[in-house]
């Protein structure tokens, strides 16, 4: 049980998890909200890029592709199958990270927070949160099929100790600014 939820808690989020990842090495380009501010404060910050943005989603779009090419109904994981995922999940994990991490950045700054600023919590599950509000919205039926509370559990206890592993990793690497 707790196996399988972890092999599907992982497959259904790769999608999810490789954008944010994607848009730090592709870096640069025009911000998303084009230097513009609000109360003195950047809407977003330079960090938040078109290119990144775009880089992102099309990383975590051929990931979901290529799980689904790999995808083999008869050869199961301990005993049970991975989803399939379907043409708008295909779009809406990896756009819905990228859209719940830009709106992390704009939650940061409208709390006056800095670019790279610790924001706990926020942080570590925004990508996750945007991944399934979008795809609950285009793909409900497939979300709550394969979202099933263990398969929940493992996503949010997984996802900060992946993100926090990553971006030390990334901080080590001179990808990024800070270890958090």
């Amino acid at each position: 049980m707790i196996a399988e939820a972890v092999a599907v808690a992982f497959w259904v989020m790769l999608p999810a998890y490789i954008p944010n990842n994607a848009a730090v090495l592709a870096g640069g380009g025009a911000p998303i909200d084009g230097g513009r501010t609000r109360d003195g404060r950047r809407l977003l910050g330079d960090g938040k890029t078109w290119r990144g943005t775009l880089v992102g989603t099309l990383a975590g779009a051929l990931v979901a592709l290529a799980l689904n090419l790999l995808h083999d109904p008869a050869v199961s994981v301990s005993g049970f199958a991975l989803p399939l995922f379907p043409p708008a999940a295909i779009l809406s994990l990896p756009l819905g990270a990228m859209l719940g991490d830009v709106t992390a950045s704009f939650l940061k700054r409208r709390t006056g927070r800095e670019r790279g600023a610790a924001f706990p919590v926020v942080d570590q599950l925004d990508f996750v949160v945007g991944a399934f509000v979008l795809t609950l919205v285009v793909a409900p039926a497939w979300l709550l099929g394969v979202l099933t509370l263990p398969v929940l559990a493992v996503v949010l206890v997984l996802t900060p100790l992946l993100h926090l592993g990553t971006n030390a990793g990334a901080y080590l690497l001179g990808l990024k600014d800070e270890p958090y």
